[in-house]
């Protein structure tokens, strides 16, 4: 009998490859929202959009930036890695993916933070 989900705890690799995927909809839903917005909206609709969350306040600022950055520099990561684990099969063991997943969370978090703060 297998354990309830509220039991079980995933490990570190299963949620770095739950949230690769996830931060790939992510893209591409915000890629698809700003096409969108340009489309019925207007040219400039972002831009100004952009200016009125950039002009509101250092809390919401940093916010939107982490928002935004995140999703592309973890998505990134992911990638990257699974291209070396496609040519250095080698690296491809139990304790180096659970490290790297360690790896791709703490550096994406901390390029992000200070992408956010200092941009």
């Amino acid at each position: 009998m297998s354990p309830h989900v509220t039991i079980y705890a995933f490990p570190i690799v299963a949620l770095s490859s739950i949230m690769t995927r996830v931060t790939g909809v992510a893209l591409s839903l915000g890629a698809a929202g700003i096409g969108a917005a340009e489309i019925l909206a207007g040219s400039g609709t972002t831009l100004s959009m952009m200016q009125t969350v950039g002009s509101s306040g250092f809390i919401i600022a940093t916010t939107a930036k982490f928002s935004v950055s995140f999703p592309i520099v973890y998505h990134y990561g992911g990638a990257l890695r699974h291209l070396v684990w496609d040519s250095k099969p080698e690296f491809l063991t139990n304790v180096g993916v659970e490290k790297s997943s360690y790896y791709l969370l703490g550096g994406s978090t901390a390029l992000c933070g200070a992408l956010s703060l200092f941009l």
